[in-house]
């Protein structure tokens, strides 16, 4: 698949970019180029091989699911101007 100079021209008028008549023909070269690369890429054949979500196959090092501060809502509480229940009760600005 490859582009034509009116549709590069199309394209940047439908995503609202002026572009001269230089600057299409080397997007159109750019773009023609990539689309070259995703046919080779298809070309090859992959069956037999497992999608991946990684390159390489390696696992996140994630730390121990620990409490590392103290309990403090009580005290966060005591200076709030309205609780109840544990929750801060602020006043209703919907009607």
């Amino acid at each position: 698949m490859s582009l034509t100079s009116e549709q590069v021209k199309r394209i940047a008028h439908l995503a609202r970019i002026e572009v001269s008549e230089s600057e299409a023909l080397t997007t159109q070269g750019h773009l023609n180029g990539i689309f070259e690369l995703i046919e080779q890429m298809q070309a090859v054949d992959t069956t037999g091989v497992e999608p991946m979500a990684h390159a390489q196959d390696v696992s996140q090092r994630l730390r121990p699911d620990a409490v590392s501060e103290a309990d403090r809502r009580a005290a966060y509480q005591a200076v709030a101007p309205e609780t109840e229940a544990g929750l801060y009760l602020v006043p209703k600005v919907i009607e």
